[in-house]
């Protein structure tokens, strides 16, 4: 099915096609503006609905994680019983994504993620941590529901990291592509390698009770607290 064709079938969709709400049309024509300009052997979402149609026919190798939500939105039984989905080429993973991502095995390198599960913190930050490692460089990775504050703190860690670059955000999806920056170590810490910390840090807040050491040095433009680091070696 071409790409228009294909885009004209899943928006004559209804709105509420099933209960766990569904990518709007101006997103899923950006996401097709995207997609269609990679080669995408592997891809991978959490959530089900619209997006599932599109990738099923732009992958070679689409996995879903989804739970069964049988009764409570009914996305993945309406997904999946969708004539325009190419069933040969997905894979679904069924069950809690706090489950299954951390069990789940990964053989590939994704072209292709987008992030749509539980929205309740920590749960968007945990798909991510689970994602990130295995997305290849130019890669595209969505992030749904950024109007959620638990999902827009991932939205504006992801806007300030090196490893990715926003293209842009259309209504509450945003729409990143995978730089060459080094793998952020999935397995070390590092905090204060990342441009989200490092704009930040300290963090001021009545909550927190600086000494006036603490205070001094936290005004110390960075330059000069890297002097100090380095005479304190030295000596």
């Amino acid at each position: 099915m071409k790409s228009q064709e294909l885009l004209k079938a899943v928006e004559a969709l209804p709105a509420q096609w099933h209960g766990a709400g569904s990518l709007k049309s101006d997103v899923l024509r950006r996401l097709i503006h995207y997609v269609s300009q990679l080669d995408v052997k592997h891809s991978l979402e959490t959530g089900t609905g619209k997006s599932t149609l599109l990738f099923s026919h732009f992958s070679s190798h689409h996995i879903v994680f989804a739970k069964d939500d049988a009764g409570d939105g009914d996305s993945l039984r309406v997904v999946g019983e969708s004539p325009i989905l190419r069933r040969s080429a997905v894979q679904f993973v069924i069950g809690p994504t706090q489950i299954t991502l951390p069990r789940y095995e990964f053989r590939n390198t994704f072209q292709l993620a987008l992030i749509d599960g539980p929205h309740g913190y920590p749960f968007p930050d945990l798909e991510y941590y689970f994602i990130y490692p295995h997305l290849d460089q130019d890669s595209l990775l969505i992030i749904d529901d950024i109007n959620i504050p638990t999902v827009f703190n991932l939205f504006k860690l992801l806007s300030e990291d090196q490893m990715f670059e926003l293209l842009e955000v259309v209504g509450t999806t945003a729409f990143f592509k995978r730089t060459t920056a080094e793998l952020f170590d999935p397995l070390g810490d590092g905090w204060w390698l990342q441009e989200y910390n490092r704009r930040r840090f300290p963090i001021q807040d009545n909550a927190i009770h600086y000494s006036m050491i603490d205070k001094i040095k936290g005004l110390a433009p960075r330059s000069v607290k890297a002097l100090i680091k380095k005479a304190v070696k030295l000596v």
